[in-house]
């Protein structure tokens, strides 16, 4: 005979059985869900009109205004993954900093980090780059690991930078809006960056040889022409940053009208560039497609998992094993970020994000964590998972496009030490949390409690008086 209190456990090791047979994630949700709901019907644990309460959240899914911002910046960003910007960028950049050695290096992480915050995608950001700059790389003599770990790292840049597409489902998993943690994350996007250049630097300062310059025949010189080239990728890229950003952050424009804004611009972008058809239209739109169709899958099947395993009472036993962990706060981020580390090795973000946020985020919140904070913590962590040997997407992406001389070993140990330094930088955000806090709307500082409001009696000698609210 079960027991409620075994439940929880054994759809949770349900749920990993079917992933390890490498059934498609939504379905093995929705799956184990159902089983394990009719089974608790049968058992008594709860009633059928309980599952009745599925329709209605998955119609909260489909009208949830929020989630059409991932189809508007995921189109946004596979139109500008053909629409030449990378290009641009990276033309100009690199021989703004060809001279100097690492300049390719440092060329590819600042247009990392610049499309990033106009694409949202890792891989229009990976695979435009790894084409683009890669060969060039190999021409003039890096390194090859270190080469293809710059382009792959600062590929996964996108994941921290807003408008990352993370950040939104976070946000709604968490019940935060998506401004704060877009502006909670401006901090830790800007320490990747200068982690991911200061790496560079040391190499070039310890291992010239791994980062050669560019020889002075394959330079430009400095004049009007070279300006033109990186003011002509740049100042398009700046003018849609605000339009999609800016309009959040001064608080003009939601995250789903920005993202419609930004596919407009990208729009315009590839038409100012003479690169538009209706073929890159097309092909944009059906990777949009193709994306969003598995997002809702995911969150549908997610839905039906986390009612079921709520009403076995999962979600007390989860907060019962986390909040008993020794060192309080401390000892749940540490236990946290080492489980979605190794998590990572097997799901992706989404994934993540849909199956185990909704777990953690109750336990976080009884601890008294930040949760814009905690969120933009584990968007950091998940993005780990796309640099993870053997089975990182941003390693996948490379690998597709690279030449064939680019050995796969090479594009593995290469993501090696950017890894490292992606961890660092969960460990900098664990230990200084102002590094997220310090960009949030800090309120009025004004503790409603100690509001106190004093309403005048009328005077009970004038029968027509009435009181006076101030």
């Amino acid at each position: 005979m079960l027991s409620l209190e075994i439940m929880p456990p054994l759809m949770f090791g349900g749920l990993v059985v079917f992933l390890l047979m490498g059934f498609p994630v939504a379905f093995s949700l929705s799956a184990v869900g159902l089983f394990f709901g009719f089974l608790s019907i049968e058992m008594g644990f709860f009633t059928t009109a309980y599952l009745g309460n599925l329709p209605l959240r998955v119609f909260g899914i489909l009208s949830n205004d929020l989630l059409l911002a991932i189809p508007f910046f995921t189109l946004m960003g596979a139109i500008l993954e053909r629409c030449g910007l990378a290009e641009d960028l990276l033309e100009g950049t690199g021989q703004l900093f060809g001279k100097v050695p690492g300049g390719l290096a440092y060329a590819v992480i600042l247009v990392g980090a610049v499309l990033g915050a106009i694409t949202g995608t890792v891989a229009a950001s990976v695979i435009a780059m790894g084409m683009i700059s890669l060969p060039i790389m190999m021409r003039y003599g890096y390194d090859m690991r270190i080469a293809t770990g710059v382009i792959a790292a600062s590929g996964t840049i996108t994941q921290v930078i807003p408008p990352s597409l993370v950040l939104i489902v976070l946000g709604d998993q968490l019940g935060k809006s998506v401004g704060d943690m877009y502006a909670g994350a401006i901090g830790p996007s800007f320490l990747q960056v200068f982690l991911f250049i200061a790496f560079i630097a040391g190499v070039s300062i310890f291992a010239p040889h791994k980062v050669p310059p560019l020889p002075p025949e394959a330079l430009v010189p400095r004049g009007w022409s070279l300006w033109w080239r990186v003011l002509k990728g740049m100042v398009p890229s700046v003018v849609l940053i605000f339009l999609v950003l800016g309009t959040i952050f001064l608080g003009l424009a939601t995250p789903t009208e920005a993202g419609a804004m930004g596919a407009v611009g990208a729009v315009a972008l590839a038409v100012m560039n003479g690169r538009f058809s209706w073929k890159l239209l097309r092909e944009a739109m059906s990777n949009t497609m193709r994306i969003t169709a598995m997002v809702i899958f995911i969150l549908i099947g997610a839905t039906v998992f986390s009612l079921v395993f709520q009403g076995v009472d999962g979600s007390h036993w989860i907060e019962y094993l986390l909040s008993h962990l020794p060192g309080g706060q401390t000892g749940f981020l540490v236990f946290v970020n080492v489980f979605i580390f190794f998590l990572a090795f097997f799901l992706d973000f989404f994934e993540i994000a849909f199956i185990v946020i909704p777990l953690l985020a109750p336990v976080a919140a009884k601890l008294d964590i930040d949760l814009v904070w905690f969120g933009v913590l584990l968007c950091i962590n998940m993005q780990t998972s796309f640099m993870h040997p053997p089975f990182g997407f941003a390693l996948f992406y490379l690998r597709g496009i690279a030449p064939k001389e680019v050995l796969s070993r090479d594009i593995y140990w290469g993501a090696v030490p950017w890894l490292c330094l992606q961890l660092l930088l969960v460990a900098i955000v664990i230990v200084w949390p102002e590094s997220v806090t310090y960009w949030l709307d800090k309120g009025t500082g004004v503790d409603p409690s100690t509001v106190r409001i004093e309403v005048p009696l009328p005077d009970q000698s004038d029968d027509n008086a009435v009181p006076v609210f101030r």
